[in-house]
């Protein structure tokens, strides 16, 4: 067995490439596939982050560490109702949420110690990788459509699940606390659901060099995702301000 490594080491770089092959490779595989096949592939595809998140519930033996309020294991969640449903607010939300996955899988600080192969390892990689993916097919299969005025959902939900997971770690690190629930080593349990609390991997200590407090040094990302945003639907917006003026 290896190690997965550090972000940016040759393994890791590896697996980078091996998923990037993989979604690219099961796109081309979709693309020939008869209508019906592709969207019922696209949708058993979408449960492999729920299927992740039972795992970690069950395998551990200590399912309050592996509460799905990160924002993998929330996409893992909605990814489904997306595929099922096809709801433009849901989706264009996704569209968003799927860079966290990107992101789990290049900044792997927390996960560099994983051995390849192994359970921890493929069952934190492969739902990474098919909850970016997934959302792609989506709107490159024209399921759900791109819609710059969900712009203003997708921010406003953003920051309210993010505060509630926030309040949920409060909640959870209090109750920990007060009853001295410890964890395998002895110490008592800490909760950092979407990282509200600290950062832990190196892309988020930018932003607490910013903010150095819990909770408001992600309001840097919300920055950034409103930049993003206006990137991502810039030629809708420019098309919606043109037929603006011609009707005047």
């Amino acid at each position: 067995m290896i190690l997965w490594g550090a972000p940016f080491q040759t393994v890791h770089l590896i697996t980078l490439a091996i998923a990037a092959a993989l979604i690219v490779g099961v796109y081309f595989l979709l693309k020939y596939l008869p209508e019906r096949v592709r969207y019922y592939t696209i949708l058993v595809l979408s449960f492999s982050g729920i299927v992740a998140i039972i795992y970690n519930l069950a395998a551990w033996g200590s399912p309050l560490e592996y509460l799905p309020f990160h924002m993998c294991s929330i996409l893992a969640l909605m990814l489904p109702v997306a595929v099922l449903t096809r709801n433009k607010y849901v989706g264009n939300l996704l569209l968003v949420w799927c860079l966290g996955s990107i992101l789990a899988l290049i900044f792997t600080d927390a996960q560099a110690g994983y051995e390849i192969p192994s359970a921890a390892f493929f069952i934190y990689y492969i739902p990474h990788v098919f909850e970016f993916a997934v959302t792609v097919y989506l709107f490159v299969f024209g399921y759900i459509k791109k819609d710059y005025k969900c712009i203003p959902v997708t921010v406003g939900l953003t920051v309210a699940i993010y505060t509630v997971v926030h309040l949920i770690n409060l909640a959870l690190n209090h109750y920990c606390a007060v009853n001295n629930i410890v964890d395998w080593a002895g110490e008592v349990l800490t909760f950092n659901y979407m990282f509200s609390m600290e950062p832990t991997t190196s892309i988020f200590f930018l932003f607490w060099n910013i903010i150095p407090h819990p909770y408001w040094y992600m309001y840097c990302a919300v920055v950034v995702l409103v930049v993003y945003l206006v990137v991502l639907y810039l030629p809708q917006i420019i098309r919606a301000i043109k037929d603006r003026r011609n009707k005047k």
